[in-house]
């Protein structure tokens, strides 16, 4: 039965009674994070799509609002020192009259935001991280560290259901808001993704952006059982970050965010620390793999707060096959594949 399931809260609690040392911080953190994802479903729901201008700014509106939803809410859990989203320039401190904490959180309030306006699921992404010893009033230096320095991460997303998803370090876990009951429980335990796929999402109206080595792995992907991987690959793309990921999760696939070469080096579409950290974070722990490419996106050092990053994640036997296509690349040791035999045949010329 539906009362029988565990709660978000219920959980989080668990998890500190299973944590020596532990006090209770970081299990307050979590569940103002769960009320200001329940709080922020509310106003998606209640948001009416608009036309042109007038749309466009309540769009912009809910954004914000949504943004100081996290702000407020976070402050009142007494475990964070300060916190940034992807619209702050530095990281502020929490409201005053609230107590400091022991961490920091990035967060990012809607992602996708602007396609509200046709219906597509949108999301919140955030990511834990602990503040230096005895600082009140955190810099960007503080926030500025790789992936592997997390506390947990993870996102909600609002669909036809409000689901949270995410890790504290010990497996991912999905949670469903109930809204006859006010509650968000146990629905996704333990995710897992299979390390083979047959499913690629990836959004190929950028592919003459791309760099050689995504291009030859999307095009032998594309050709299917006749190609050279001899098998046929579903093409699945939403334009969500939150609901393409979630779906590897539950699904398995491999999600692809390239580097594009638009003018000059190529450069990585999501944001490090707000987008692909966090995601990149939860599919370690549920088994997958995440890469820039060319080495593990969570050894990635920030040098910004807003620096941007490729993002290639999900089953660990494709990611290592694209790792190894940069590799071949970097070395000029795949020549043979951009041959004009091949270019003849791929669906995206390559480009040098």
């Amino acid at each position: 039965m539906l009362t029988e399931r565990m709660t978000l809260t219920e959980f989080i609690i668990s998890e500190q009674r299973r944590s020596s040392g532990a006090t209770g911080a970081l299990t307050a953190l979590l569940n103002c994070i769960r009320l200001a994802c329940k709080r922020i479903s509310w106003l998606v729901g209640e948001w009416a799509p608009g036309k042109g201008d007038a749309g466009e700014a309540t769009q912009s509106m809910l954004d914000a609002v949504a943004r100081e939803t996290f702000r407020r809410t976070l402050s009142w859990s007494g475990s964070v020192a300060g916190m940034v989203c992807e619209e702050m320039e530095e990281p502020r401190c929490i409201i005053p009259a609230h107590p400091v904490g022991p961490y920091l959180v990035v967060f990012e309030p809607l992602v996708g935001f602007r396609d509200l306006d046709v219906n597509v699921d949108t999301g919140s992404i955030f990511s834990i991280l602990r503040a230096p010893e005895f600082v009140a009033q955190p810099t960007t230096a503080d926030f500025l560290r790789p992936g592997t320095r997390q506390v947990a991460a993870g996102y909600a997303l609002y669909g036809p259901a409000t689901l949270i998803v995410f890790t504290a370090g010990r497996g991912v876990n999905g949670f469903t808001l109930r809204r006859g009951f006010g509650e968000f429980f146990l629905t996704h335990p333990d995710l897992t993704i299979a390390p083979s796929t047959r499913e690629l999402a990836v959004n190929t109206a950028n592919a003459r952006l791309w760099e050689p080595p995504v291009q030859r792995y999307v095009d032998e992907c594309l050709e299917g059982a006749a190609g050279p991987r001899g098998v046929d690959f579903g093409l699945r793309w939403v334009a969500s970050l939150v609901a393409g990921v979630h779906r590897v999760l539950l699904r398995g696939g491999v999600f692809i965010v390239p580097a594009e070469l638009r003018r000059g080096p190529p450069e990585g579409q999501l944001r490090l620390l707000f987008e692909a950290n966090p995601m990149a974070m939860l599919v370690a722990q549920a088994g997958g793999a995440a890469s820039t490419g060319r080495g593990p996106l969570l050894e990635v050092v920030p040098s910004t707060l807003h620096e941007r990053s490729p993002m290639l994640l999900g089953a660990r036997e494709e990611v290592e096959r694209l790792e190894r296509y940069h590799r071949e690349y970097d070395e000029g040791l795949d020549a043979e594949f951009f041959s004009p035999l091949f270019n003849e045949r791929s669906l995206f010329p390559p480009r040098r």
